[in-house]
């Protein structure tokens, strides 16, 4: 079949009916329909037509041998410094499309499903290991044009290094048994964003320090598999209406708890179990977290591109560009844009084979900008309130333009060279960008994209080649003991 249109997309996932719970109430009917996810899911719709739009088809798909169905080119496994440049291409048209807001845009979970199975052989030989069903989902998913979400975090019972989960019953989802069918897993994992709202849910396990046996899994199964619902947290949809609500009405994704209910995962799904050492290495070895940086980064430099889009139109529009504070501000967002672009380029360059013979992007600059975007986001969300200052508070609806009082608004809220309606557009998407329930979520989501962001740090630093740097100044200082 290869790639699927929006509404294919839209059609599958209403024949799931997956168990989805919001405030309270299990949705009942099409979910498409729903207001809490009728927004994003036309959003998601849209990225599936444009990967079959005709002007753009060469850069949006690609063929296997001896196939006649195209695939999105976020499932090529690259070989060449060119496949790295083709896949960054497509997913700039995808993010582009979306303004960066999307962090659970398909390509993510599609890359994610790739690496994956690009390492497959790291599980070869290993007890309770089933690589050969890595590489099944990575082929049905490319001929079916399956959606994703995935769950890697465990509950926040106790954050403390050696917490040893002692609960009578499981909390994180854990394997409670092992027959002839599959796997059975009860308990819960946080954090699928979209979960729900996908063909198809991710299960793996997080390295960790001390981990339980009966935690250390992977696996994907559909999302409507009997015993499997997802509870999702309030909407941030401020409104249907794109006036009022620019971006949330588009864009807001939602997260949600997975619980597992004795869910049986069949063996041909599984894709490791009761084995702590694959589990670990895995996500540690596998090319997972160097294709999901070169998505992400990706993703993160169209959405700077998009704040600084909208810092200098909140500058036009109330004519403050002279004033040097504000050069300063915008400068500090093009320094971090072209920071980004500059690791992300680098790492293409500085590309190299890996041992499963893919062309693997250099992984020290994609974690040099993995580490700063958490820090220089929030500062561009702040930037845009400094600018719009008091005018980002008192804000008129679309229905309020619509009414007798438009005259008064029309007088009292026009810019310099903009009337008023069209100032309030600007700012209510500023607004919306960085103060409403969306905006502050995007803040907190980018903050934490990748983890903590102290151990993104510590990280860096422990892997970070500093040898060559210390022995250079040892040896001018002429230094005899330091080893």
């Amino acid at each position: 079949m290869g790639i699927i249109n929006g509404k294919e997309f839209i059609e599958r996932l209403n024949r799931l009916k997956n168990e989805v719970w919001y405030d309270g109430e299990k949705i009942k009917g099409e979910i498409s329909e729903h207001p809490a996810f009728k927004g994003i899911m036309k959003s998601k719709a849209s990225l599936y037509d444009l990967q079959n739009d005709p002007e753009l088809k060469e850069e949006m798909i690609f063929f296997l041998p001896d196939k006649e169905e195209p695939v999105g080119i976020s499932y090529l496994q690259p070989k060449t410094k060119e496949d790295l440049k083709r896949r960054r291409r497509m997913i700039e048209h995808w993010a582009r499309f979306t303004h960066g807001m999307m962090g659970r845009s398909p390509d993510y979970m599609n890359t994610a499903v790739m690496s994956f199975a690009s390492s497959a052989s790291l599980l070869k030989g290993r007890e309770n290991c089933f690589p050969e069903n890595i590489e099944a989902l990575y082929k049905r998913a490319m001929e079916q044009d399956l959606s994703f979400t995935h769950t890697f975090i465990t509950p926040q019972v106790n954050r403390a290094q050696g917490y040893l989960e002692l609960s009578d019953q499981p909390i994180s989802a854990k394997v409670i048994d092992r027959n002839e069918k599959g796997i059975v897993i009860k308990g819960a994992r946080l954090l699928a964003t979209q979960g729900g709202l996908t063909d198809e849910v991710l299960v793996i396990t997080a390295p960790r320090l001390f981990l339980d046996p009966d935690e250390a899994f992977a696996f994907s199964i559909p999302s409507n598999t009997e015993g499997l619902k997802f509870i999702c947290r309030e909407s941030f949809v401020g409104g249907e209406s794109s006036f009022n609500h620019p971006l949330s009405s588009r864009y807001e994704e939602m997260d949600s708890i997975v619980v597992f209910e004795n869910v049986l995962v069949p063996w041909d799904r599984v894709f490791y179990y009761d084995n702590v050492e694959a589990a670990n290495d895995f996500m540690n070895l596998s090319s997972f977290h160097t294709f999901a940086y070169h998505q992400v980064v990706t993703r993160q430099i169209v959405k700077i591109e998009f704040i600084l889009g909208v810092a200098q139109l909140l500058v036009q529009t109330i004519n403050v560009s002279e004033y040097q504070h504000i050069q300063e501000k915008l400068s500090e967002i093009m320094i971090g844009l072209e920071t980004m672009k500059a690791l992300l380029e680098k790492s293409e360059n500085d590309a190299e084979i890996d041992e499963w013979g893919l062309m693997r992007p250099s992984t020290l600059p994609l974690q040099i900008a993995c580490n700063t975007f958490p820090k220089i986001y929030p500062r561009f969300s702040e930037i845009i309130q400094l600018i719009g200052a008091s005018g980002m508070v008192s804000l008129p609806t679309e229905k309020s333009f619509n009414s007798e009082i438009r005259p008064e608004l029309d007088q009292y809220l026009q810019a310099k060279s903009m009337n008023a309606e069209d100032r309030v557009k600007i700012f209510r998407l500023a607004w919306d960008l960085t103060m409403s329930s969306f905006g502050t979520r995007q803040t907190h989501y980018e903050r934490y994209f990748f983890g903590d962001p102290i151990r993104l740090s510590s990280n860096l630093y422990r892997t970070y080649q500093k040898e060559s740097h210390v022995k250079r100044i040892s040896e001018f200082l002429d230094l005899k003991d330091i080893e």
